[in-house]
């Protein structure tokens, strides 16, 4: 039953041949060398960073990084010696979509990776320091509280003695006395840029809302996790715009120095369009090791909603903790009205994998930010009057308040492995449900449900997460793998069942039609169990024929266009919901 659309499956492998031509004509930004002939960056995978090394060597070109985690360097390559190249058995080779070639380099470099650590103690309270202003009250929507985290907080639970990674574009230094006080804070730089600090805004907004230590007018804590240490690794521009090879160098820099930072949680509040495979995409070739290592991933669904199967990459790597957003509906102290952000990207993923796992508060969220940040001038009319504080709306904060809470889960069991986490995660998640009780959205938008800190980490939950998925045969290209979710002629998007007499799973929540319900509000109650556990979470080995009825993305214009560029980017700017 799980091929019975089987007349698509030439659909399938004529868009596998499109991918295996067109990949590699995607042509990031062009240079031309000392000969006049154009030369573009990519990376270049083989066996070994040595075997790559030598594969480069081999056609004289230079080797501008090595990306250890993958195997991997990045090159300047000419026409001719990315035709050599492509002809070397046993080499891969990568387009570094967006990369800006002059002087990237230099950034890489060991001697130019600053490294700013403060360790604050000043717990003096300032004006800054006390939070939302009282005429900004009305309108700020607190994390914490939304999902019950200010309850643990309360009971000395708020995520000290736990280091969260952040890959972003900084942390504005202003911020380390007032909201990072009396905790260890880091700063690395590995964007194109001399500077560590935060010209962007985003970094520093994601990591207050997961993080922050003040408190609001109300006395509650600004971020979901205060008690966390944070390393805050930039590898995004002013502009918040990055390439794969910046970024895959930032996870390089996160597997190496995860042990001597305690890194256990790493925030990717980033995302670019699907262009391949889930296994094939050398960033999340990157991203899967690191969760293999033991590193709790969290990543933004995207921003790019409501459509089905807009998830971002890493997004749709289905063994990470993918999140989408919810509002409060601007009534913080009224559950009956809150709603998914229409902005949040919905599942399944290409492979059929449903993502969301789960979705967290995303709309109109305050948060630090210099207001002569990018973002800050960019949007004035969401800087608070405090000129401290920014409203903004995205999966990006969503994913913040998710990674914030598996650092509460890491505190009160610091035993729990990803997998743990995750199954833990879906297991307590609240599915918003309508007035009769049945879930209002499916879980191709809501995933599991909305996140509470206090049922994430009173969960006994255990081996419902990642099923028949093995991550050690994933990264050692024996096996690949597709989720359960399928098409059918009518364009529905529904789960498999190969125990069921029409090979579908039946049930209220299963089957998403596209249609689309923003307008009232439900509640995320704890109410409503799925009728089918959380098979939505398991693999089967690919091989055994997963088929849609559309073309896979890599097949669009973009991907065919030689001139075309697709930048690794921090979540686009949406409408506050």
């Amino acid at each position: 039953m799980w091929t019975q659309i089987t007349g698509l499956r030439s659909l399938l492998l004529v868009s596998l041949l499109i991918l295996a031509a067109s990949v590699l004509s995607v042509n990031p930004n062009r240079a031309t060398d000392a000969d006049g002939q154009s030369a573009t960056t990519w990376i270049i995978q083989a066996a070994s960073v040595a075997a790559a090394t030598d594969a480069v060597a081999g056609v004289r070109a230079p080797v501008i990084d090595e990306l250890n985690i993958i195997n991997a360097v990045t090159a300047s390559l000419d026409p001719a010696q990315l035709r050599s190249l492509r002809s070397m058995p046993g080499v891969r080779l990568h387009a570094n979509l967006g990369l800006r070639t002059a002087g990237w380099g230099n950034a890489w470099k060991d001697d130019s990776t600053t490294a700013d650590t403060s360790l604050s103690t000043d717990t003096s309270s300032t004006d800054d320091n006390t939070g939302v202003n009282a005429d900004d009250a009305a309108s700020y929507s607190s994390p914490p509280a939304l999902i019950d985290a200010h309850t643990l907080h309360a009971a000395g639970i708020d995520g000290a003695g736990v280091t969260i990674g952040v890959i972003d574009t900084g942390l504005w230094k202003m911020k380390f006395k007032n909201g990072f006080s009396g905790r260890n804070i880091v700063r690395i730089n590995l964007s194109d840029s001399r500077s560590s600090d935060d010209e962007n805004g985003h970094g520093t907004h994601v990591t207050s809302t997961m993080a922050a230590n003040a408190r609001t007018s109300d006395g509650l804590y600004e971020g979901v996790a205060p008690g966390t240490d944070i390393v805050a690794i930039r590898a995004f521009g002013a502009d918040g715009s990055g390439t794969y090879a910046g970024v895959i160098r930032a996870l390089d820099w996160v597997l190496t120095n995860r042990e001597e930072h305690g890194i256990r949680v790493l925030n990717l509040s980033f995302g670019a369009e699907p262009r391949s495979h889930y296994w094939d995409d050398p960033l999340n070739q990157a991203v899967m090791r690191l969760w293999q290592a033991g590193i709790v991933v969290v990543v933004s669904a995207g921003n790019s909603g409501p459509d089905p199967m807009s998830i971002n990459v890493p997004g749709n790597v289905p063994y990470v903790i993918t999140v989408g957003a919810m509002s409060d509906n601007y009534t913080p102290v009224d559950g009956t009205d809150d709603l998914l952000a229409s902005f949040s990207s919905a599942g399944p993923t290409y492979e059929g994998f449903v993502k969301p796992d789960v979705v967290a508060p995303g709309g109109h969220v305050v948060a630090r930010m210099s207001s002569d940040s990018y973002i800050a001038e960019s949007h004035a009319d969401s800087m608070q009057s405090s000129q401290r504080r920014f409203t903004m709306s995205g999966t990006s904060q969503a994913a913040a308040v998710v990674s914030g809470v598996v650092a509460l889960m890491l505190q009160a069991d610091p035993t729990l492995t990803p997998d743990d986490v995750k199954c833990r995660l879906l297991a307590s998640a609240r599915p918003a449900l309508n007035d009769a009780g049945y879930p209002a959205y499916s879980v191709f938008q809501q995933g599991a449900g909305m996140v509470n800190a206090i049922d994430a980490i009173n969960s006994p939950a255990t081996g419902c997460a990642n099923q028949g998925l093995d991550i050690a045969l994933e990264l050692a290209g024996e096996r690949h793998y597709g989720g359960p979710a399928n098409q059918d002629e009518n364009g529905d998007f529904y789960l498999m069942d190969e125990q069921s007499e029409d090979g579908r799973l039946d049930g209220d929540g299963y089957v998403w039609g596209r249609g689309y319900v923003w307008g009232q509000g439900y509640v995320w109650s704890q109410g409503y169990v799925w009728s089918q556990g959380y098979v939505w979470s398991q693999g089967y080995v690919w091989s055994q024929g997963y088929v849609w009825s559309q073309s896979l993305p890599w097949s669009g214009d973009a991907a065919s266009d030689p001139g075309a560029t697709m930048p690794m980017s921090i979540n686009r700017w949406v409408d506050h919901e």
